[in-house]
C-alpha cells in the first residue's frame, strides 16, 4: 500500500511519522530519502516518540549511529553521509539491521546491505513553500 503525506510543520511530521510507527512491529529497517533539510532527522524525532523513546534524539552525524529505547522496541538512527558505499558494508553494522526488538533508520544510504523489511521514506521540499513537505512509502 503506498502512503503518501504532506506536512505544514514540525507537529504534521511528527504525526505523519506515528502512522507509520503503527505499522511497526521490529525487524525493519527504514531508509530515508531526501535532500539536506529536507526533513529526514525531524521525520525519525517523531517516529521516536510515537515509539515512546524520551531521550532527546539528535542527528548522528559525527557518532553514525544512535541507539534508543523506547516502549516496546529500540530505535537505531544511522546518517551515514561521511561513508562511501564500500565504507558502510564493511562498517559492519549488519548486526543492528532487523533486529527483531529494533526499528532501524538510515539517512545517507550509499550500499545495500538490506533484506528483509526495508521501507523506503521519501522526504521531499514542496515547490513553493519552504515550510512544507512531503513525505511518502510504500507498505
Amino acid at each position: 500500500m503506498h502512503y503518501t503525506f504532506l506536512s505544514h510543520s514540525i507537529a504534521d511530521t511528527y504525526a505523519i511519522a506515528a502512522e507509520l510507527a503503527g505499522h511497526l512491529a521490529g525487524g525493519e529497517v527504514l531508509l530515508l530519502d531526501g535532500d539536506l533539510g529536507a526533513g529526514k532527522t525531524t521525520f525519525v524525532k517523531g517516529l521516536a516518540a510515537a515509539l515512546g523513546v524520551s531521550d532527546t534524539v539528535t542527528s548522528p552525524t559525527f557518532t553514525l549511529m544512535n541507539e534508543y529505547r523506547g516502549t516496546a522496541l529500540k530505535l537505531y538512527h544511522f546518517d551515514l553521509y561521511r561513508l562511501s558505499a564500500e565504507a558502510q558494508e564493511e562498517m559492519g553494522f549488519e548486526e543492528y539491521y532487523h533486529a527483531p526488538d529494533a526499528v532501524c533508520c538510515v539517512e545517507w544510504n550509499k550500499a545495500d546491505p538490506y533484506w528483509g523489511k526495508v521501507i523506503t521514506v521519501k522526504a521531499e521540499y514542496v515547490q513553493g513553500d519552504a515550510d512544507q513537505r512531503r513525505y511518502s512509502w510504500d507498505i
